[in-house]
């Protein structure tokens, strides 16, 4: 039997590609087992009763913190944890996500020869993929400009794989979960996997304004519940639902997380986004900007937020929808990403 170490987390970003890929691995007869820490992946690998080993874990900040010299060594046991574990499974191909817990993962797959690829989500690779890029057979890339920054003889440009259960949303079931009717256009907020408190103000203070125009679905966070209010539906964290959800959206006003972006272009959903600024390391700008550029989305800059222009950015958006409908439909047509990055790891594997 084929086998193959998935590893990635962190985030819901560097997981729910691989939990995309899933599927397909499985119908191909791969035995998944999967590499990750303590965080988001843990649970959602678990739910999906997929075999998982859980490493130490250390982050390394690009600023200064003694905590870096502590990580350092939790990166060192991650490390020989990973070299156990590689060597008990011998998997025939490593595919790895990013964020830090996959880094020990793809060093110690390096001293093993075992081959590794990894997935680059945004268009400039994090400081866990520049550490991992030199010790990787093949790179796959989601955006075209992420080109530039990666090795031209491992660089492969295969989009980024989009999890099946979300096509199979339904608009009137959507509508049911947050008690609307059609008589007005959906409006979903997305602030990220734990919310955004700085968009959750802002819409909370436009929110008057914006119910008479439409239905706002609002995914909140953990423990950013507000009022409640008519034709106004609260969420403070969505699994199984959020096809439904996305299903009868309209208009979606969400951060700019990679994963985020293909998933509303995948599903040709017209968006606002209003991307992480001052303290990220500016990828979700970058992201927003890509998609603003091929007529897929609007953007909002978070120094430029407030309840003015959150109102004027959703009034301009809602009246392109149909024009961001169109070039994401072009786009779409030639994109099939979970059945390049499929072959790729057939490729490699067989090598192996």
């Amino acid at each position: 039997m084929k086998k193959i170490v998935l590893t990635g987390g962190g985030t819901a970003g560097h997981v729910t590609p691989n939990i995309a890929l899933l599927p397909r691995l499985i119908a191909e007869g791969y035995s998944i087992v999967y590499m990750g820490g303590k965080g988001i992946e843990k649970t959602l690998l678990t739910e999906k009763k997929i075999p998982f080993h859980c490493i130490c874990t250390g982050k390394l900040r690009r600023y200064f913190d003694l905590k870096n010299v502590t990580d350092l060594f939790r990166i060192a046991a991650g490390f020989f944890q990973s070299l156990l574990l590689l060597m008990r499974i011998r998997p025939n191909v490593v595919f790895s996500k990013g964020g830090f817990v996959s880094v020990p993962v793809v060093w110690a797959s390096a001293l093993l020869r075992i081959p590794v690829i990894i997935h680059e989500s945004d268009i400039t690779p994090g400081l866990a993929n520049r550490l991992s890029i030199p010790f990787a057979k093949k790179i796959c890339f989601s955006f075209e400009e992420t080109a530039q920054y990666l090795p031209s003889e491992k660089r492969v440009h295969t989009g980024l794989p989009v999890r099946s259960e979300l096509m199979e949303g339904s608009r009137n079931e959507g509508n049911k979960l947050c008690g609307f009717s059609r008589e007005k256009p959906v409006l979903l907020i997305i602030g990220g996997s734990q919310g955004s408190q700085t968009i959750n103000a802002v819409v909370r203070d436009a929110l008057s304004q914006l119910l008479v125009n439409y239905n706002v679905c609002h995914i909140c966070g953990k423990g950013n519940r507000g009022e409640e209010t008519a034709n106004y539906a609260q969420f403070e964290y969505v699994k199984e639902d959020l096809a439904h959800l996305l299903a009868s959206a309209d208009l979606v006003v969400s951060r700019s997380g990679a994963t985020t972006l293909f998933e509303l272009l995948a599903l040709l959903k017209p968006s606002l986004l209003i991307p992480l600024g001052a303290g990220s390391r500016g990828d979700q700008v970058l992201n927003a900007n890509s998609f603003k550029k091929q007529g897929f989305s609007h953007v909002l800059l978070q120094d430029n937020l407030s309840k003015a222009t959150l109102l004027e950015a959703i009034e301009k958006a809602s009246a392109h929808r149909e024009v961001m409908i169109h070039q994401m439909k072009n786009f779409n047509a030639s994109q099939n990403s979970a059945d390049k990055v499929l072959s790729l790891i057939e490729a490699v594997a067989r090598k192996s």
